[in-house]
């Protein structure tokens, strides 16, 4: 899957957790709701962190290496 798909999935997932957790009188549901808030709010971190990392790389210079050279 793309990460940029599944970023906007963990995204809207999280969007609808969160309503849902607002919509929810019961304790232990609200608890249970933001566990998952929880998990979801770390993945999408892992995956903004990452994103953040790369900008970081330089990656002119993978340019320039030849990996593929079939000579």
């Amino acid at each position: 899957m793309d990460p940029e798909q599944l970023m906007e999935s963990l995204s809207k997932e999280l969007h609808a957790t969160l309503q849902a957790m607002a919509k929810t009188k019961d304790l232990e549901e609200k608890r249970k709701y933001s566990e998952i808030v929880h998990n979801l709010t770390q993945s999408l971190g892992i995956f903004l962190k990452l994103a953040s990392d790369m900008m970081g790389l330089d990656f002119d210079e993978f340019d320039e290496l030849d990996d593929y050279d079939t000579e």
